[in-house]
């Protein structure tokens, strides 16, 4: 402990970030000179943990004391999660303001708020904000004249936005926006959803199944990144213009592979997609190197054969199931129908095939083998049978496949 003493103000100050808030606060205790010394962090964690035991005091009584007093001159990060009773809409209104003017650079609230809003209008024109995540609340009273200059990253879950505010409202005073992530609800009170962002680099955008939605429009010219996870069942327009700088896609839908979602996406270098069905013909995707195709839903097949016969210069295939569809594993390539005519891909540059949890059964091993016979610069394969093993043992498997191919292959 007198080795720690010995450290300056500063060097204490930089220990303590290294361990949660309160963790940090319970050192106050330890001598005259602790007691205020967490008071100069920089970065603040507030959630419901702080509650945890018995006699503790509360949170809300813990920030209404403290952070009004909190010496850091700038508050680089505020994180609050809590859904307490206790906390009410204008305490929070009243602790970001507190951030707001201590230069505020990174806002993480978690709280539900019933539809009361917990921003002042003054809010949206902080200087200093370079990353918002809100989760659980509403949002009011959007200024149109003001802007957050510096806000670079945006993280919206469950965002309400009443009396006629918008989405699209609250981007277009984000005039440097790079990275938006949206986490639609299944109750939201819109049905149309706009997301024109010319500045936008990654985009994540998640479409729940309940929502009765009319459709979404996306214009973001820029944009290098897109995350679409689409499962809504109900029929909506799916409009999105072209993504010429788009390099790595994710693409989830449920039901249909909507035209311009195609359209968007054929620049990329990086595709993961998984979908109940194909798409027309007419487009070639002509610098895909890297294509990760989900097998849980019906059309996996057809929508293998189109990939392969549309992506001349794929190095890399990997067939497998999307971590949010892990419950449909049981689904395989049924239905597979080799192509008629051996794609370009298969020919001249396929290097890396991967298989990563293999069935086994009939249609899956026709698959596996005609990539493994057809694929002429093949240097790395990778299959494994599914770690549930209902259908080939990994023993099985390697006997099925080696039997099936012409003794140049194995």
């Amino acid at each position: 402990m007198d080795k720690i003493n010995g450290l300056p103000d500063d060097l204490l100050v930089k220990i303590l970030s290294y361990v949660p808030t309160d963790i940090a606060v319970s050192t106050s205790i330890l001598s005259k000179r602790w007691e205020f010394l967490w008071m100069w962090l920089p970065n603040l964690d507030y959630t419901s943990r702080w509650c945890r035991k018995p006699g503790d005091v509360g949170l809300r009584d813990f920030i209404h004391k403290n952070l009004p007093l909190h010496r850091a001159p700038v508050i680089e990060s505020l994180r609050f999660h809590s859904n307490s009773p206790d906390i009410k809409p204008e305490d929070i209104r009243r602790w970001i303001e507190i951030a707001v003017s201590r230069h505020v650079h990174d806002l993480d609230i978690d709280h539900f708020s019933e539809n009361e809003n917990i921003f002042l209008s003054s809010f949206f024109a902080c200087k200093s904000l370079v990353t918002l995540k809100l989760r659980s609340v509403t949002l009011r009273d959007i200024p149109s004249m003001v802007c957050l200059p510096s806000l670079k990253t945006l993280l919206l879950d469950n965002v309400s936005f009443v009396e006629g505010k918008s989405l699209q409202e609250l981007l277009s005073i984000c005039p440097v926006l790079e990275d938006l992530s949206v986490y639609c609800d299944d109750y939201e009170n819109t049905k149309e959803l706009t997301i024109v962002v010319p500045s936008l680099l990654s985009l994540s955008l998640y479409i729940p199944d309940e929502w009765l939605l009319d459709g979404y429009w996306i214009d973001t010219p820029s944009l290098e990144y897109l995350k679409l996870e689409d499962w809504n069942s109900c029929d909506h327009l799916s409009l999105i213009k072209n993504m010429p700088k788009l390099r790595e896609a994710y693409v989830d839908v449920k039901c249909f592979l909507p035209k311009s979602v195609i359209e968007s996406i054929t620049s990329v270098k990086h595709l993961t997609i998984c979908s109940k069905d194909g798409y027309g013909d007419g487009f070639v995707f002509n610098q895909l190197e890297h294509l990760t195709l989900c097998v849980c839903r019906g059309d996996s097949p057809s929508l293998l054969g189109q990939l392969l016969k549309d992506s001349p210069n794929l190095r890399i295939l990997e067939i497998s199931v999307m971590e949010d569809d892990v419950d449909d594993v049981g689904i395989s390539l049924d239905g597979w129908n080799q192509p008629s005519s051996v794609p370009e891909c298969l020919l001249s540059s396929l290097q890396i095939f991967k298989w990563p949890q293999y069935l086994g059964r009939p249609e899956d091993r026709d698959t596996a083998v005609y990539i493994l016979k057809n694929a002429r610069h093949l240097k790395k394969t990778t299959i494994l049978a599914d770690r549930c093993e209902r259908f080939v043992t990994q023993r099985r498997m390697i006997k099925e496949l080696l039997q099936a191919l012409p003794a140049r292959i194995c």
